[in-house]
């Protein structure tokens, strides 16, 4: 699958997704499940190299908030492109939680959505063949006016009315 980050497509990751009963290689970034992050977060947190979290749709991002500036990339999983979860968690992670790494969507992303994950705080999808540099960038220049308000900064139909 591609990876597209910031609208850009990247040829290749630096992170390495580690199982969790692989041992922790030193030398590179490391992508490990939340689950075993909690099981063994206080000798991951020794760790030099950067680590990333992997969160699966069923995972609870509230278990990772007071956590979030210990990692360089927090991966979310799309199983299904009707799961719309993972919208909710980049937007806790992002607005709730201040995160301001990484924040990959990864899975059943379809074209149709880069619009709404860009607005809900994710900066790269690793998806869909479909997903490139230019489907990022029509999707993204869709809509002039949005209805809701995000932390992307745009105004909602709603403020905008009521400013003036």
């Amino acid at each position: 699958m591609p990876l597209l980050k910031d609208g850009v497509e990247v040829s290749d990751d630096q992170w390495v997704r580690v199982d969790d009963d692989a041992d922790l290689p030193e030398d590179c970034h490391a992508l490990i499940s939340m689950s075993r992050w909690l099981a063994e977060r206080d000798t991951l947190l020794t760790r030099n190299k950067p680590i990333g979290v992997a969160l699966e749709s069923s995972d609870n991002p509230d278990a990772i908030m007071d956590d979030l500036d210990r990692f360089g990339l927090i991966e979310v999983d799309f199983p299904l492109f009707k799961d719309g979860r993972g919208f909710s968690y980049g937007r806790l992670i992002r607005d709730r939680g201040g995160y301001t790494g990484e924040l990959r969507a990864r899975g059943a992303v379809l074209v149709d959505q880069l619009f709404y994950l860009a607005r809900c705080g994710y900066d790269a999808v690793d998806g869909d063949a479909r997903i490139t540099e230019a489907a990022w960038a029509e999707a993204n220049s869709r809509f002039s006016e949005v209805y809701q308000s995000t932390g992307d900064g745009r105004k909602s139909v709603l403020q905008k009315r009521h400013a003036g």
